[in-house]
């Protein structure tokens, strides 16, 4: 078996049909973390003021069976196979026929490519299985900001204390420019929130976006921070004015930062250093 995935074509077809697996995981960490986060916080408020917990149902990343929050109805084994089912329901909700996004097949897809992408890449090892990990905790991080405006420390801090990990063995960088890079990430966006409050009296960003950047300096080292910075920029500028021209998203609308920097994280870890080669003109 491990002699098959040596070949990088079959590796990346399996890679990329368990991308599509842990995408349809995803979609459930990226509804439900969020839910279960703000259950927490209601019962440790009532707790603060010596008040009756509140009473939810059970809800964890397991149980219970996925289900359309409309009707109800369970979702079963046949309409929960990625990409495949959407498509075969037609978009809809077999019980009441209530739409499906279109954001849930292509978390799939997207999970399913990248992952694909980042077997072919690096070859059967650490790295690439590193670099799926890295994948998948972005995409959450990535929806659950577009939805909540939120960076969950459940999701960015395992993913820091993974890049260290991972680079104890010096598998993306040196374990000392991971460590630097972490301290630096934060540092950086933590110095700026402080800055534009300073200057407005306003939060320019969340505490999350620090912790999320401190977790791609641990992956990809100091060195990657200034050119995924610059990245995460672009990738926020371009993607902005498209919103305000075809969407007519208002400026006054806050935008998360956080999925600019998952995208500029991505493209950092698989053409960080041609990039930085290409803008300084030496070796890297």
């Amino acid at each position: 078996m491990f002699a098959a995935l040596a070949d990088p074509v079959v590796y990346a077809a399996v890679a990329g049909l368990f991308g599509l697996l842990i995408g349809s995981f995803l979609n459930v960490v990226i509804y439900r973390l969020p839910v279960m986060m703000e259950r927490q916080w209601a019962a440790e408020c009532a707790e603060f003021r010596n008040e009756p917990a509140p009473v939810f149902e059970s809800l964890t990343l397991a149980k219970p069976r996925s289900r359309c929050q409309n009707c109800g109805h369970q979702i079963t084994f046949i309409e929960n196979i990625p990409v495949v089912s959407w498509i075969f329901l037609r978009g809809q909700c077999s019980g009441c026929g209530k739409r499906i996004s279109v954001r849930y097949p292509f978390v799939e897809l997207a999970t399913g490519c990248l992952f694909a992408f980042a077997a072919y890449r690096l070859g059967f090892g650490p790295a690439s299985l590193g670099a799926m990990g890295f994948i998948a905790a972005l995409t959450a991080l990535t929806w659950i900001d577009l939805d909540t405006q939120l960076l969950p420390d459940d999701v960015t801090l395992p993913l820091l204390w993974a890049g260290l990990l991972f680079n104890a063995f010096g598998t993306y960088t040196d374990l000392k420019s991971a460590v630097f890079g972490a301290i630096a990430g934060y540092l950086a966006l933590w110095t700026v929130y402080w800055g534009f409050k300073l200057a407005t009296g306003k939060d320019g960003m969340g505490y999350g976006d620090f912790k999320l950047l401190a977790a791609l300096g641990a992956w990809l080292g100091w060195q990657m921070l200034p050119l995924t910075i610059l990245l995460s920029s672009f990738v926020g500028a371009v993607i902005g004015i498209g919103l305000m021209v075809v969407a007519r998203h208002g400026r006054n609308v806050p935008i998360p930062f956080g999925p600019y920097l998952a995208i500029a994280g991505i493209i950092a870890m698989f053409w960080g250093k041609p990039l930085t080669q290409a803008y300084l003109g030496s070796s890297f």
